[in-house]
């Protein structure tokens, strides 16, 4: 059976998934059954191990909410749903319990700045003259600037860190707290200092902020690589006093996971 191919006009699609083990039932099908699971996964991982997408990446969640960790990337929409069979597909029936799934799309920001943004900042801020070499130097400057930034946010290739941390996120749309209510200047100023506190944490952390509205439960998904949980901790932290987060922020439950390819996890989870 061929699956519709289903493409996005831009980006690509992103699935976080989380499993538990039943102990019970692997501890009944043997080291032989162990074995072979372990060796599709791994073959599943490895043809799926591109730079950007179709890509598969395992990890051990820390603090036993889960105990396997996923995050798929995929072009099409029928290549997420593949992978994410021939992933559970990889264990025997009744050995993987689903403890939680999430679906989001790579997306640009609304509130970037834009090309007219970089000529006023120019102009008034720099005092640079439109006719001049520097102001066109620096306006080819910031073009290029833009395009990288776009094809991280639409295509990202995530740095192989220590540590993943994922949760979903909403705006609040509450009484005098509705984001949805703000015209978009207020909204693009707002998260102009936001994404200031986040540019801070470049080296110590890589972001990828993913859309979900009207495709999963939340409005987006934030997913932090990091080298250290205390990076975690403190961008999270400073970013709570920022009004975005203060006044218009919700959060779901909060997935800390160590990066582990197979054979690993299954040390790790004493699978073996």
């Amino acid at each position: 059976m061929s699956l519709p191919t289903v493409k996005l006009t831009q980006g690509i699609h992103v699935m976080h998934l989380f499993y538990r083990i039943d102990r019970a039932r692997w501890a009944q099908l043997g080291a032989e059954a162990s074995a072979q699971s372990r060796n599709k996964l791994e073959a599943l991982c490895a043809a799926n191990a591109n730079a950007s997408h179709p890509r598969l990446v395992s990890y051990a969640n820390v603090s036993g909410k889960a105990d396997f960790a996923f995050m798929i990337y995929a072009a099409e929409l029928g290549q997420v749903a593949q992978i994410h069979r021939d992933l559970e597909a990889c264990f025997a029936p009744g050995v993987l319990q689903t403890v939680y799934t999430y679906l989001s799309i790579t997306e640009l920001t609304e509130y970037m700045p834009t090309e007219e943004d970089s000529r006023q900042m120019l102009i008034n801020q720099e005092k640079l003259t439109p006719d001049s070499d520097a102001f066109k130097a620096r306006m080819a400057e910031s073009a290029k600037k833009r395009a990288e930034y776009e094809q991280y946010r639409l295509y990202p290739e995530m740095p192989d860190w220590e540590v993943m941390g994922f949760y979903p996120m909403n705006k609040r749309r509450s009484g005098g707290d509705n984001w949805y209510s703000l015209d978009f200047a207020a909204r693009k100023r707002l998260m102009g200092g936001h994404a200031r506190v986040g540019r801070k944490y470049a080296g110590r952390i890589s972001q990828l902020i993913t859309g979900s509205t009207g495709i999963d439960d939340w409005e987006w998904g934030v997913t932090l690589m990091a080298h250290q949980v205390d990076a975690l901790k403190e961008i999270v932290y400073e970013m709570r006093f920022d009004e975005v987060s203060a006044r218009f922020g919700e959060f779901g439950t909060f997935y800390v996971n160590i990066r582990l390819k197979p054979a690993d996890l299954w040390n790790h989870l004493h699978l073996v």
